[in-house]
């Protein structure tokens, strides 16, 4: 972190960086351009160093062929002044470069004629002069002296003579003839130069046959050509690192600047955001599309997903209950509209995790700092513990209301208990006085005897209901005894047996064998399955084709299952939580309290009621009871 600190802070030296190796590369490419501009002028140099020094020998060779043609054309004749100013040759050579043509006897090597005078001659001789000669038959030498500077003059091009200087020298580095007027080398300087040897032997006396064999031509650039660019570039290179210095120093200012502003604006927006993400209250930038531009942490926790999977989310939200989609759209067309309550709104959102959330929503105009609205800020507080009090609350007044009509329903029961004994006795007696009675008359009708015995039977039973009930409502413990839930079963099955035959409901009873005993109030018990019994038989009457009720036990684990199954219309829906409670009802005369009843029996003896569809149609009731502590731990 501090290395990148490092970096970012001395980020102003780049550009002076980059200027300085620009700076270099110009100075490289200026010096590899001069490099190349001097090795070019040296390969010029030499070309044409070879290219003069081969005129020069076409020059001497034409020159040595033209005193040929000359020896040639005086031979056989007397040797004379006038001999030789006769000829044409002789003419022709003296305006072209010859000095003076001599003839010579060739065995005294005695002056026979000689062309001009030799004091004219002297005139036109300059330096060191040289020497070509031509034998002339039948004993003659002809000689011509020319001057070399003059060969030089003659021979030389004239663009080259401008470019060049062009010399003779000798092996002692001396000047033999020069094509200039000052000749001095030293006056040269360290010009560019370039020294080629010529080839074969230039004759300097011709009467020794003295030869300069280490002559040389060397070329002399007079004006090298001057390098413009290399100035320019150091004038260049001079004013622009000053000026890439300033301007570094002016991008390290406000860089400063610009990181204060930063830091600053960093430090603002920190506050700004701790802020935000402190309070209770969730918000949300919106623009008029419905996008989020922005969430606080508190709005994050709320729907319980990430500030990276909300901003840029256009509507359908992901927090959308996916059952309310048409309902949540529709109110934030109006909500975008402009039509949002001022008051705030309810609305239920579907947190990630799958539980709902209650929030109140309140939506304001986004105004940006030139005054103009860009969207709607919308302020959010969760009010799901709000709305879970209000329904606990709500729920305590039904229970409270509920208790009080329980309460007065047990009263009426215990009245309806107290008024029904004296009858139920009543009954009791007169069915036992009529069955004496006719013992003593000698009756023996055995259907009406035990008519009258069934009689006494329902009657003590009546009234051992009434009084297990009473003493149920009057919130006393149910009396456990060890008892056989199959028998229970059986004894509440027979009463019901003519019922539903008369109803036309096929009764099946299938029962464990060995199902263990149980500790229940078996009065109580025999009441819950006659209560499930006669529900699935109201539930059949409106089920058109054959209707059947399936009584069986079965052992599951520590407990005793009792399941009571039917093929009619089922529970459309409904939850055992429903149908169990109080004062709810699903037939047209029912008072609601069966069931809840039932259930309250059922936890009293420390088991479960259930209810849930079947598997083949219809409904299924089961209740489970615990087997005693003698079976369990056998």
């Amino acid at each position: 972190m501090k290395l990148r600190e490092l970096l970012i802070r001395s980020l102003w030296l780049a550009p002076l960086g980059l200027s300085l190796i620009f700076v270099l590369g110009v100075l490289a490419w200026v010096r590899a351009n001069e490099a190349e501009e001097q090795e070019q002028q040296r390969q010029t140099l030499i070309s044409d160093a070879l290219s003069t020094e081969a005129q020069l020998r076409d020059r001497i060779d034409e020159e040595q062929a033209h005193l040929r043609q000359l020896a040639a054309g005086l031979a056989g004749q007397k040797p004379s002044v006038a001999t030789l100013a006769a000829h044409p040759e002789v003419n022709a050579g003296l305006r072209r470069l010859w000095l003076a043509v001599t003839w010579l006897d060739s065995r005294s090597n005695r002056v026979l004629a000689e062309v001009p005078a030799e004091s004219e001659a002297n005139r036109y001789e300059d330096g060191l002069s040289l020497h070509l000669t031509a034998r002339v038959a039948p004993d003659g030498v002809l000689v011509v002296r020319y001057a070399p500077a003059l060969l030089l003059k003659r021979g030389v091009p004239w663009w080259l003579a401008r470019k060049y200087d062009v010399q003779l020298v000798d092996s002692a580095d001396q000047v033999i003839a020069s094509s200039t007027e000052s000749p001095l080398r030293a006056a040269q300087g360290p010009r560019p130069s370039y020294r080629v040897a010529l080839t074969g032997p230039l004759r300097a006396s011709p009467l020794t046959q003295a030869t300069l064999t280490d002559a040389a031509l060397e070329l002399t650039v007079r004006e090298p050509a001057a390098n413009a660019i290399r100035p320019l570039a150091w004038v260049l290179v001079a004013g622009f690192l000053p000026l890439i210095a300033v301007a570094s120093w002016l991008l390290r200012r406000q860089m400063r600047q610009v990181q204060r502003a930063e830091v600053a604006g960093r430090t603002e927006a920190a506050w700004r955001r701790a802020m935000e993400d402190s309070a209770l209250v969730a918000l949300r930038a919106r623009d008029f599309d419905g996008r989020l531009l922005y969430v606080n942490r508190t709005f994050c926790d709320m729907v319980g997903l990430a500030p990276e999977a909300l901003v840029g989310q256009l509507p359908p939200m992901p927090y959308w209950p996916p059952d309310a989609h048409e309902e949540m759209a529709e109110r934030n067309r109006r909500n975008l509209a402009g039509h949002a309550p001022r008051e705030g709104y309810e609305a239920r959102w579907r947190h990630s995790s799958g539980r709902m959330v209650d929030v109140m929503v309140f939506e304001s105009p986004l105004v940006d700092a030139g005054g103009r609205q860009i969207g709607w800020m919308g302020s959010i507080i969760d009010i799901t513990e709000r709305k879970r009090l209000e329904d606990r609350e709500r729920r305590q007044v039904e229970t409270l209301a509920h208790n009080a009509r329980l309460t007065m329903l047990g009263e009426i029961a215990s009245t309806l208990a107290h008024e029904l004994n004296q009858p139920l006795t009543a009954i009791a007696s007169y069915g036992a006085g009529i069955t004496n009675s006719l013992a003593k008359l000698g009756v023996q009708d055995e259907l009406v005897l035990g008519a009258l015995q069934r009689l006494g039977q329902q009657a003590t039973q009546a009234g051992r209901i009434v009084a297990r009930i009473r003493e149920f409502l009057t919130r006393r413990e149910p009396r456990h005894e060890r008892c056989d839930l199959n028998e229970v079963v059986s004894a509440a099955l027979e009463l019901l047996q003519r019922d539903c035959q008369q109803r036309g409901v096929a009764l099946k009873v299938s029962l464990a064998p060995g199902v263990p005993a149980v500790l229940a109030d078996a009065v109580l018990i025999e009441q819950v399955v006659i209560n499930l019994v006669r529900n699935a038989a109201d539930a059949l009457q409106a089920h058109g084709g054959s209707r059947r009720i399936a009584v069986s036990s079965r052992v599951v684990g520590e407990f005793v299952r009792i399941d009571v199954q039917d093929n009619g219309p089922g529970l459309a829906g409904r939850r055992v939580e429903q149908l169990c409670a109080p004062f709810y009802s699903t037939k047209a005369d029912g008072m609601g309290m069966g069931l809840a009843i039932c259930r309250s029996i059922i936890e009293a003896h420390q088991g479960v009621l259930d209810a849930s569809e079947a598997a083949g149609g219809g409904a299924l009731f089961s209740f489970s009871l615990p087997l005693s502590r003698e079976v369990v731990n056998g």
